[in-house]
């Protein structure tokens, strides 16, 4: 998260909005969106139901679940999923902001 938000003014200006969903409850999700001064969009998704729609493994072996990151256009169509082996295994900003200038 905190690597999308070193960037965020580049995404806005590729008007290209960041929704972050996770599985804390809301309370601990609030917490840290303010400790940290977030300013995108955070869904908390305790029961882990929102992402499972979408195929997000989760790995007990690596504490949870593993980072995906998706880009969905204007009309609501999934057009890029990356799904993340570890926690560095998360695509760079200028590799999906270049993803972005393709759509």
């Amino acid at each position: 998260m905190m690597q999308l938000h070193q960037d965020e003014e580049q995404f806005l200006e590729s008007d290209t909005k960041i929704v972050v969903i996770g599985p804390e409850k809301a309370g601990k999700f609030d917490s840290y969106w303010k400790e940290h001064n977030l300013k995108f969009i955070g869904i908390p998704d305790p029961e882990k139901s929102v992402l499972a729609l979408f195929g997000q493994e989760v790995n007990l072996f690596k504490l949870g679940r593993m980072p995906a990151q998706m880009l969905v256009d204007k009309e609501g169509t999934l057009r890029h999923i990356h799904y993340g082996h570890s926690m560095k295994d998360i695509p760079d900003n200028k590799e999906i902001l270049g993803l972005i200038d393709k759509l």
